[in-house]
C-alpha cells in the first residue's frame, strides 16, 4: 500500500516513515518545494503523480503564538491547503487521514471532551485548524479527521526534548500546572494512522469514517509532564531538576491556550479497536531514545 503523507520533516512524518518498514507499506511523504500547503496548484499536481492508495494530510501551520499575528498564512496552510488535498483525494477515489488538534474546543468542559461537543477555538490557531475539518468533511466523505494533543516524539520540537534542553543547566523549572491534556507519542500515532488508513483503502463502512480522538490514554497537566520527564531523567542519568508548579496566568502567551485538552478515545476504540498506550510508558520509550543518542 502507497500512502501520501504531506510535510517531510514534521513529529508525525517523521514517525510514519520510520514505522512503515514494520506495517508493510510505503510512505512517499512531501512537502516544499514540490507540495506548497499555501499553493493549492503544487498540492494536485503532486499527489495525483504520486498515485497513493490514501492520502495522510500530516504538514499544518504550528505556531500558535505566531499564528495570532499572521492569521492568513495560518488559515492558507491550515485550511485552503486541507481543502485542495480532500478534492484531490476525492478526484481520485481514495480516503484522506487529517490530523487536527484539540485547540479546536475552548477548554471550558469540566469533563472529556468527545467528538460531538461544540467547538469553540480561542486563538487563530485553533479558528484555523477547525476551517481545516470543515473544509476536508465538505470535499469528501471518505474521510477520517483525527483529533490529538500535546504531541512529542524523539524528533523535531516538542515538551520533551525542550525539556531535556532546559534541564542541560537548569536545577529547578516552573511549569503550567492549571491546563489538562494527555502527552501522545508520535511514534503511537503513526502506528494508529497507518492501520486506519489501511482499514479505510480496503472497507467501505461509514461508521469508519468521520471526526475521531487520537490521544495517548491517562491525564497529566503540563507540570506531571514534566515530573514524569525529570523523574526518567534521574533514573537514568542521576541528574535532579525540581517542577514548579504555576498558573497559566503566571506565564502569558500571545494565544491563549485550552484549560481542558482532553479528549475521550471511545469512538476511535469502538470503531477501530485502536487504543493507545499510557502516556507514561510511552515517556519512558521516548526519553530512553533521546537519552540513548546523547549518550547521557
Amino acid at each position: 500500500m502507497r500512502i501520501a503523507v504531506t510535510g517531510k520533516q514534521g513529529q508525525v512524518v517523521t514517525a510514519l516513515i520510520e514505522r512503515s518498514w514494520q506495517a508493510d507499506v510505503e510512505i512517499v511523504a512531501v512537502g516544499r518545494p514540490e507540495l506548497d500547503l499555501a499553493d493549492t496548484a503544487s498540492i494536485r499536481k503532486t499527489l495525483s503523480a504520486i498515485k497513493p492508495d490514501a492520502i495522510v494530510s500530516a504538514a499544518a501551520y504550528t505556531a500558535v503564538d505566531k499564528a495570532e499575528s499572521e492569521e492568513a498564512a495560518a488559515f492558507a496552510i491550515n485550511a485552503e491547503g486541507p481543502a485542495a488535498i480532500a478534492e484531490v483525494a476525492e478526484e481520485l477515489g481514495i480516503p484522506v487521514v487529517h490530523l487536527s488538534t484539540d485547540y479546536v474546543f475552548p477548554g471550558d468542559k469540566q469533563g472529556v471532551y468527545v467528538e460531538t461537543d461544540a467547538t469553540g477555538p480561542v486563538s487563530v490557531y485553533g479558528r484555523s485548524k477547525l476551517a481545516g475539518e470543515k473544509a476536508i468533511a465538505a470535499a469528501t466523505a471518505n474521510h477520517v479527521i483525527l483529533r490529538t494533543a500535546w504531541v512529542y516524539s524523539p524528533y523535531g520540537a516538542n515538551f520533551v526534548r525542550t525539556m531535556l534542553r532546559l534541564a542541560e543547566t537548569r536545577d529547578s523549572l516552573n511549569v503550567v500546572a492549571d491546563q489538562r491534556g494527555t502527552p501522545t507519542s508520535a511514534l503511537d500515532i503513526a502506528d494508529a494512522v497507518i492501520a486506519i488508513a489501511k482499514r479505510l483503502a480496503s472497507d467501505p463502512d461509514e461508521t469508519l469514517r468521520g471526526v475521531f480522538h487520537l490521544t495517548g490514554s491517562g491525564e497529566a497537566t503540563w507540570a506531571d509532564f514534566a515530573e514524569a520527564i525529570f523523574a526518567g531523567l534521574k533514573q537514568k542519568t542521576g541528574k535532579t531538576v525540581t517542577v514548579g508548579r504555576i498558573t497559566t496566568a503566571d506565564y502569558p502567551t500571545p494565544a491563549k491556550r485550552p484549560a481542558n485538552s482532553l479528549l475521550s478515545n471511545d469512538k476511535l476504540k469502538q470503531a477501530y479497536g485502536i487504543v493507545l498506550p499510557d502516556w507514561r510508558s510511552s515517556t519512558n520509550i521516548v526519553l530512553d531514545r533521546l537519552l540513548a543518542r546523547t549518550g547521557s
